[in-house]
Parts: C-alpha cells; structure tokens; sequence
C-alpha cells in the first residue's frame, strides 16, 4: 500500500507524459519554451486570475511575492504556527520577522481571532510594521479567506496566499489560489497537482507585481537576461516539468479531485465515532493533499502508527513540531499569542494515506484497522 500512489497515477496518464516528455526531448528546448507558455496559460484560466508565472519550487514563490512587495527589515509577516517549514523561511530571507499566528483546531488552518490578536499586539508594541499576512491552505483546504480578508483590510494588509496544498480546492465557486492579492502553489510530486521534481507557481491580477515576479524570478532580467536591472533569482520551471503538468492536468480537473473527495468521505463517515476527522467548512472543497485525523495524544499516535506498521499500512505526522519550536527562528521572532492549539495538534494528528488511485480494498483496510485498534 502507498502513502500517496504516484506509480498508478502515471500508468493511468502513462500514454500522454510519455508522449509530453518524448516531444520535449526531440525538441531539445529544455529551459522555457511552448510547453511552459501554455501551462501558465491554462493554469491561470483554471484559477481565474491574469497572470500565471511558473518558478522552480513553491518556496521561491512565497519568496517572490515578498520581494514584489518589497518586505524587508522592521517589517512584521504573520505566519500560521502549524505549516511547512518554508511558509516561515522566506520572512527571515528578506530580512523581514516572522509573527507566528495560532490555527483553528479543527481545520488547521490560520485562525482569524488569534490573527488579529496577533496583529494589535504587535502594534500596541511598536517595533514592527505590520506588512504580510500569509494563509496556507493547509491539507487541501482552503483557508478562512472571507474573514482573513476582513482583518486584512481593516488593517491595511497584503495578502499571500500559500496554496501548496490547497490547488484544486475552491470556496463557493472561486479556486484556491485566487483569494490572495498574491497567490502560490508548488508542483512537488505528492502535491494535489504534481510534477516529477520541483516546481511552482505566482498567481495574481497586479500587473506591477507580475512584471517584477518574471524579472526577478531569471536573476532580476530587464528587457533580456543579459540586462539586469535587479537583484533576482535562478527560478525557472524546467520544461519537461511544465510539459510533465500539462499532460495530467486534465486528469487531476476532471477525476482526480472527485476520486479523492469520495475516499475522504469514506473515512469521516466510517471513522467518525472512532477518532477526530478532519472538518471542511460548509462551502469549502478540498484537494486532500493529506486526510488527517486527530487522535488522544502522542503516546497514543505512537502505539498506532505501530499497529500500522504491523498491517502494512503507511502513515505520517505533518506537523511534529510547530514553527514557534524551530531552532532556525530562535533568533528572528517573538511569541505575541497563545499557540496553544499549535502544540496540541503537533501531538495529535496522523495523516493516513491519501490519493485518487486507492482501491475500495485499501480504504476498507485502514477504517477496520483503525476500528480495531480501538475496540
């Protein structure tokens, strides 16, 4: 049993990469070309924004967009507590300081109470400016936007919206990646949209900001990469990774995201009197970058990942230690709210193998596994 099956998704698409890939070989234009054109192209016609600006990995778009912005030194970014490593690394990068902002404890994403709690304080303290507030949509869905946006705005803040985990879901009808005044995603293979490396991509509707992304992204280019007019980055997408998108996008629309929404809602409905099942708000679709449970606390986790184990089946904790515990940002924070939520998921979630290819056989292993580990 795989954690997430990348093996039958390219058997399922098998015909059209190998096909995508081969024409890329012939053609021998491996940096930029037709291919990464025309993903830009279709990923911004999916998302609903103007412009699509592919990179080399979903941190290097979060880094871009702050520098499009021009954050920097005094300046305060408010980061969820309970994400990936890299949603905090490009603050200090830019010498901005990361505020580390609690989440909600059942959809783990940036809760907008301690937001703006974070926020006063961090005003009523005076050394910072608040700047950036950066959402991730945490596991597939997206964040709390409708009331994220609310404080935003009282406060006169930009929006970044890390949608690394999020691309394929949606409020109401608007996708993931368009709720941001900047918006990013990665194309890391076990993403809900991946490619068989790295890559990323910048989303916005700011004419100014894409034209800034796509000169600092080629090492700050002006009319041509031999004009530098700034200081950039070596961020491009390699040309077989776009070509690699483009040939199962259209899978991951029209299957891949059903496939997975149905597998979640086996598990909530057979798990739910058994563990703590991952909560989407009414309104909300998920892409199911991860299915997470909740359980009683570590100790606990522990004995059933071994119990897994035992049956063969995967499992992994994402997150074990919140951003506030990093040694990396020892030095370039304070703590301005309770992250206590933060700290009781890190000991509490497990994520259970999720993807669109997993056989009725599979799901039905892991919800009786779990129902016998607790009866």
């Amino acid at each position: 049993m795989e954690f997430r099956d990348l093996k039958n998704q390219y058997l399922k698409n098998k015909t059209a990469i190998d096909s995508a890939i081969q024409n890329v070989l012939l053609s021998s234009h491996f940096i930029g070309g037709e291919p990464v054109s025309q993903l830009e192209e279709k990923l911004a016609d999916y998302v609903g924004v103007k412009h699509c600006i592919t990179c080399a990995n979903g941190t290097d778009a979060l880094q871009l967009a702050l520098m499009a912005w021009e954050i920097g030194e005094g300046d305060a970014v408010f980061v969820p507590d309970f994400t990936f490593f890299s949603t905090g690394e490009v603050v200090p990068w830019v010498q901005a300081t990361p505020v580390f902002v609690d989440v909600d404890k059942d959809t783990f994403n940036l809760s907008p109470e301690s937001l703006e709690e974070a926020i006063q304080n961090v005003i009523r303290e005076g050394k910072l400016v608040p700047k950036v507030v950066i959402a991730v949509d945490l596991f597939g869905q997206p964040a709390d936007y409708p009331e994220i946006r609310k404080i935003t705005q009282k406060y006169n803040l930009l929006l970044l919206e890390d949608g690394a985990q999020g691309f394929g879901g949606r409020i109401g009808e608007k996708k993931a990646c368009s709720f941001g005044d900047i918006s990013t995603t990665s194309f890391f293979p076990a993403k809900p949209l991946g490619c068989y490396g790295d890559g990323g991509a910048v989303f916005t509707d700011n004419d100014e900001w894409a034209e800034l992304i796509r000169s600092y992204k080629v090492h700050g280019k002006g009319m041509d990469k031999y004009d530098n007019v700034r200081i950039g980055l070596n961020s491009r997408l390699d040309t077989l990774q776009a070509a690699v998108l483009l040939a199962k996008f259209d899978c991951f629309v029209n299957e891949e995201i059903d496939a997975v929404n149905s597998v979640a809602k086996k598990y909530s409905e057979c798990l739910v009197n058994f563990v703590d099942v991952p909560i989407i708000k009414e309104g909300f679709l998920s892409s199911w970058a991860q299915y997470t449970i909740k359980v009683k606390d570590k100790e606990n986790r522990d004995k059933i990942q071994i119990f897994f184990n035992e049956n063969g089946i995967p499992s992994m904790v994402y997150y074990s230690k919140p951003l506030h515990f990093q040694k990396a940002f020892k030095e370039s924070t304070n703590q301005y709210v309770s992250l206590n939520n933060t700290v009781e998921l890190c000991n509490k979630v497990l994520s259970l193998p999720m993807h669109p290819y997993m056989q009725k056989a599979e799901v039905y292993k892991i919800i009786k596994a779990i129902k016998n580990y607790y009866v």
